[in-house]
């Protein structure tokens, strides 16, 4: 874990890519201190305060969660008492689509699906038995909000459905920074869990439409707006490529073997190729933008499509 300044008085708490749930937040110095998603259990939440303690004194007066997925709220607990900002529709969905628990006997389980234990596999180093699912007490509505920070502001943008259907991103104008969340995985492979592949790319275009000199992702190293155009790429290339699969009725677990990922191979996890075929068939067939995917079986289709390429 590392605490980085990307601007005077900005920081980004950055963990190495490791597969699921490996997440980055960020720190506004001012005013308090603004914290920017906690991360997927607690006691790495805290360590990430006690880095935050080094900059800004004291508990952090306000945290925006980007979304409502774990790794990016399930240390809440830690900031109960702040004024704690999300997209209304993460209040309503923290929680309420994954327990704690569940990741926890997961862990647990002497055994699993080859799916399932891929996913704890990269998981196994969390503790979610302390985890107290705190969703935001501030609600956002779609027109956004922005928050004055000793005189500078940071704009809390509503830009979903992309890859979640609450996805905020905030905005630094006055520091050329921007804190995308999961809109933007760096050179590691994205899920997109609601929303539609068109929403997911004007999200991105967005993003780049803000002229930042820095976009601290949701995973993977900052970088700049090519970054954001360079996904905004990936999510195309592979909506053409199912298509063309699609209309031609092969399945989309072939469909998943057959696409050649060219420069996108080298990303951390491609086998995660198979949530975003089974996302662009889900589009094609004419399901609705918050159908949810069948994570499970995706998983163990994703440890198949590993094994198809380690075979050669």
């Amino acid at each position: 874990m590392e605490l980085r300044e990307v601007a005077a008085g900005v920081y980004a708490c950055l963990q190495p890519d490791r597969g699921w749930g490996w997440s980055n937040s960020g720190l506004v110095a001012r005013d308090g201190g603004l914290v920017v998603d906690t991360l997927m259990d607690v006691g790495h939440t805290r360590r990430m305060l006690e880095l935050y303690a080094g900059v800004v004194p004291g508990t952090p007066r306000r945290l925006v969660n980007t979304h409502h997925n774990p790794d990016h709220c399930w240390g809440n607990q830690l900031l109960r008492d702040a004024e704690i900002y999300g997209h209304t529709f993460c209040v309503e969905a923290m929680g309420a689509d994954l327990a704690p628990a569940v990741l926890q006997a997961m862990i647990e389980a002497p055994e699993l699906g080859p799916g399932p234990r891929w996913f704890a596999e990269d998981v196994r180093e969390f503790d979610f038995s302390e985890v107290e699912v705190t969703p935001p007490n501030r609600p956002v509505g779609d027109e956004g909000l922005t928050l004055d920070l000793d005189g500078r502001p940071a704009e809390l943008v509503y830009l979903g459905p992309a890859h979640t259907g609450g996805d905020l991103v905030v905005h630094l104008p006055e520091d050329g920074v921007v804190f995308a969340g999961d809109i933007l995985f760096r050179h590691c492979t994205p899920i997109g869990w609601e929303g539609t592949t068109a929403g997911w790319q004007r999200a991105l275009e967005h993003i780049a439409g803000l002229e930042p000199e820095l976009i601290v992702p949701g995973h993977g190293e900052p970088c700049g707006a090519e970054g954001a155009l360079e996904l905004r790429d990936y999510l195309g290339y592979v909506f053409d490529e199912s298509r063309r699969f699609f209309e031609a009725e092969v399945p989309a677990e072939e469909a998943a073997r057959r696409i050649d990922l060219g420069p996108y191979a080298v990303w951390t996890q491609p086998e995660r190729l198979v949530f975003n075929v089974a996302r662009a068939y889900r589009e094609l067939r004419g399901g609705a933008w918050d159908e949810p995917p069948e994570a499970l079986a995706l998983m163990d289709e994703a440890v198949a499509l590993r094994r198809h390429w380690d075979r050669g």
